[in-house]
């Protein structure tokens, strides 16, 4: 059974964007364009490359994963901010 992550990743504008899936540094490079998928970065990324990852944890179940992204996604920027490092 695979790990999911849900992950924020800070764009060339400042802006973050959280999302979930099984290999971080893979999805980042397909926000980035890069690898054999490169076009499938998120819409919102896109247009703001750069992106860098600044934010991950890791869950047991893709649910999980979700459920955890969603409530972030309620955060407003500032409380976003405190959950980086």
């Amino acid at each position: 059974m695979s790990k999911w992550f849900v992950y924020m990743v800070r764009c060339a504008d400042g802006r973050l964007y959280t999302g979930v899936t099984t290999d971080v540094q893979r999805r980042v490079a397909e926000h980035n364009g890069q690898g054999e998928t490169s076009g499938a970065g998120a819409k919102c990324t896109r247009a703001r490359r750069p992106v860098a990852v600044v934010y991950q944890e890791a869950h047991e179940s893709r649910s999980a994963a979700c459920k955890r992204e969603w409530e972030i996604k309620q955060l407003s920027k500032t409380e976003k901010e405190a959950l980086l490092p």
